[in-house]
């Protein structure tokens, strides 16, 4: 199973895929550095595994997830250099 996708400066643009939440093993999400934008799906806080989430430097909109906020407390969470607003 895969457990780390890093996509990180590769100046990928449009939404971050809902899908992304169906890769229940994974462990490391890492999609910094690109240019994208629209909303953080809800299907993100699905991920059980997930120890990094790291959505910074991209132009995300809209508020977080109240789903994100059901990752384990230890989970490292980047959301810097996006125009997000609160939970």
């Amino acid at each position: 199973a895969l457990t780390t996708l890093s996509l990180y400066n590769n100046e990928l643009t449009g939404a971050v895929p809902s899908e992304l939440g169906q890769l229940k093993a994974l462990i490391t999400l890492s999609l910094s550095n690109n240019e994208l934008a629209g909303a953080v799906p809800s299907e993100l806080g699905q991920l059980k595994a997930l120890t990094t989430l790291d959505l910074s430097n991209n132009e995300l909109t809209g508020a977080v997830p109240s789903e994100i906020g059901q990752l384990e407390p230890s989970t490292a969470l980047d959301l810097y250099g996006n125009q997000l607003t609160g939970i």
